[in-house]
């Protein structure tokens, strides 16, 4: 059984969508799951929450090894070769990383041009439409993972395309903002069309030999993450855009099926209601380690202590049932 690679997307930025990956990798580590969280946003904010920067540098400047998501394609991006066994970052034990990198930008040209030509059989096209599953499947197999967590950029472009077709599920990150509101409207849309558009394809693939994703992308539900509440009006606001995540996730996600939950607090598809955390986040940047692994030589004492567990156990369930949905096996 293929380990589930789970998305988390939203074509709105600025939500928390890669601390929340950050986060849950290393939960899931911390639960004893062997986790690879691959960073396919060009602007490789997830890589730079994991690594420091003179790291990054001597990573960064070495072009010979392919131990970047960018350098994994260069070969087939080239016309020289097909993807490259990934080299991947060991985070921690059973927790590693491929590492984004910021000239992914240039594959966009290549997925876009690629993916018309699907469905006239050409190999090459179904080899580059492929590359990121390929990738991703050839790492989980290599380090023995039990799921892979994907942190994307916020765009419907032809990159994401590519990477949503490579998961299994995808969790939509929201705040609540009429921002994520209007993206989660047009991401319901285009994630069935694309899901359909693949399907058209996977049939037409003229190698028999050459592994495809089955294009699943099945959501499975979605985590708000709240501001800092202090004064009525903003109260308010937030009340109001809350409210109306559950219909529009309803409507423009899953198309109508079941009835519509009134709040999110109700609604069998919201995974999480998370804190602001307040001054516990930047204070885990600075000791560069996720939030429940603050201690008091960190800062974290006091009713930051108390705030810390308080974390652990948010991040704890949240884990879990994403494990649920993605029928995660048990721990051996």
């Amino acid at each position: 059984m293929n380990p589930p690679i789970i998305a988390f997307f939203n074509n709105k930025g600025g939500v928390g969508k890669t601390s929340l990956v950050y986060h849950l990798a290393w939960m899931y580590r911390d639960l004893g799951r062997k986790v690879i969280a691959a960073d396919l946003d060009p602007q490789a904010n997830l890589t730079s929450a994991f690594l420091e920067e003179d790291r990054l540098e001597q990573i960064w400047e070495d072009s010979q090894k392919p131990n970047t998501i960018f350098r994994c394609i260069q070969p087939l991006l080239r016309g020289i070769g097909d993807i490259a066994q990934p080299e991947l970052e060991t985070i921690d034990l059973d927790l590693h990383l491929l590492i984004g990198d910021l000239t992914l930008s240039g594959f966009e040209d290549e997925l876009s041009s690629q993916w018309p030509d699907c469905l006239d059989g050409k190999e090459r096209a179904f080899r580059v439409i492929s590359a990121f599953w390929r990738l991703l499947h050839q790492s989980a197999i290599e380090h023995q993972a039990d799921l892979v967590l994907m942190d994307l950029g916020p765009n419907l472009g032809a990159i994401n395309r590519a990477a949503l077709i490579a998961a299994d599920y995808i969790v939509i990150p929201l705040a609540p903002d009429l921002f994520s509101l209007q993206g989660l409207k047009n991401l319901g849309p285009t994630v069935k069309r694309w899901r359909g558009e693949w399907q058209d394809r996977f049939g037409r693939n003229p190698v028999p030999d050459l592994r495809l994703p089955p294009g699943k992308m099945q959501p499975i539900g979605y985590v708000i993450l709240q501001h800092a509440i202090r004064f009525d009006r903003p109260v308010r606001a937030f009340e109001r855009w809350m409210g109306r995540i559950p219909e529009t996730y309803h409507s423009k996600v899953i198309q109508g099926q079941g009835e519509a939950a009134v709040s999110p607090g109700k609604d069998e598809h919201c995974l999480a209601l998370l804190k602001h955390y307040q001054s516990l986040m930047p204070m885990a940047q600075e000791a560069r380690k996720p939030m429940f692994h603050l201690k008091p030589a960190d800062g974290a004492i006091g009713a930051h202590s108390r705030a810390v567990t308080g974390v652990y156990w948010d991040f704890k369930a949240l884990a879990d049932k994403i494990g649920d949905r993605t029928k995660l096996p048990p721990i051996t």
